[in-house]
């Protein structure tokens, strides 16, 4: 089993990760632009790097690794500015390293490259883009960056459509949208050990009995999640928002710098 790199190790969701892979035996290589703030696993090192420095980043990737799984960059809407220097020329980055590497990558996409789809439409990864803003639009470079890396290079690519990934679901919302921590390492090591994936686009969601999303390519990579976030159903509080953000399954993404004369209609 080669080496593992995992940018963005120092946030929330690469801190529930990290465990999860120490766990199964993965050799780990943690890269942040802060250090790590938990003990490091045995055999993991890490090394700060900047995604945005190509140079730095290879830096940072020894040379057995196989494969890069990509948490860093903003996680959140902001200035398309912000978003295209560490989202998009992040990412850019970091498929370049794995084609020098001959590693796969693990792409952290998210559920806002489709945002804009209303609610109450069952979605497949076939599916047309609709980002609801900048980072969703980042997410959805991401993912045709992968298409083409693997076309054009032999570059191999899971990106994970993550819905939310949080403790429990806090709202009615997330009964649809969860993604239980345990069901997330699933996730991540199904997609490193997956046989020969190519190219794949998985739901990162839970098993959850309202979930919006199927059609994916999770059984072909063995990712069976086993949570469902109905058991959550009678305590978590109803969803609250805007007219634009309860239409839409990307929600209050959907209303940062909404500028439209009148609530657009669903379609």
């Amino acid at each position: 089993m080669g080496r593992v790199l995992l940018t963005g190790a120092s946030g929330t969701l690469g801190r529930v990760v990290v465990p999860a892979l120490a766990k199964a035996g993965f050799r780990l290589q943690l890269s942040d632009l802060i250090e790590f703030p938990d003990p490091l696993p045995d055999g993991a090192e890490f090394a700060a790097a900047d995604l945005t420095d190509q140079k730095a980043l290879a830096a940072a990737c020894p040379d057995d690794v196989t494969a890069i799984i990509h948490f860093g960059g903003i996680n959140t809407e902001t200035s398309s500015e912000s978003i295209l220097n560490a989202n998009i020329l992040g990412t850019s980055n970091v498929f370049e390293v794995a084609r020098s590497r001959g590693a796969r990558v693990i792409f952290a996409s998210s559920n806002h490259t489709i945002g804009f789809h209303p609610r109450g439409r069952t979605l497949t990864i076939d599916d047309p883009y609709r980002p609801d803003g900048f980072y969703g639009l980042s997410k959805a470079y991401a993912e045709l960056l992968g298409r083409m890396f693997h076309d054009k290079h032999g570059v191999e690519s899971v990106h994970l459509r993550i819905g939310s990934c949080l403790p429990r679901p806090l709202d009615t919302r997330h009964l649809a949208t969860w993604l239980s921590y345990p069901d997330l390492g699933r996730l991540v090591i199904a997609a490193l050990t997956a046989p020969s994936p190519g190219y794949a686009v998985v739901w990162g969601v839970s098993r959850n009995t309202r979930r919006w999303w199927t059609g994916d390519d999770s059984e072909r990579i063995g990712f069976f999640p086993e949570d469902d976030g109905e058991r959550f159903a009678g305590c978590v509080a109803a969803e609250e928002g805007q007219a634009v953000s309860l239409a839409f399954q990307g929600a209050s993404h959907c209303t940062i710098g909404y500028s439209r004369s009148g609530p657009m209609l669903p379609s």
